[in-house]
């Protein structure tokens, strides 16, 4: 099973200039997947198998569609590492971290 990380920015537009409660919306989604994530000030990251953090993006983007936005623009960064070394969020952190020291 292919282990991926994704960044996804999911944006309601047409719903004022606070958005966060349809955003928390989305993040509730993601919370009940299971799948392992990190929210951030600019979005979402989250790790697991590709087919898991796919539907599960999907799900959120309709999510705040059903919680009353009418246009919705969401963007999605993927990390797909096939040679075979770990993929972590944490990993890529601490490979910058390192080379900073």
């Amino acid at each position: 099973m292919n282990k991926i990380i994704a960044e996804v920015s999911i944006i309601p537009l047409g719903a004022g200039t606070s958005i966060s409660w349809l955003v928390a919306e989305a993040v509730k989604v993601l919370q009940e997947s299971g799948l392992k994530y990190q929210l951030t000030s600019m979005g979402t990251i989250i790790e697991g198998p590709w087919g898991e953090v796919m539907d599960t993006i999907q799900e959120m983007h309709e999510k705040v569609f059903q919680s009353g936005a009418l246009r919705v623009s969401t963007s999605l960064k993927i990390d797909d590492r096939r040679d075979g070394k770990e993929v972590s969020m944490e990993r890529k952190v601490k490979a910058v971290e390192e080379k900073l020291s």
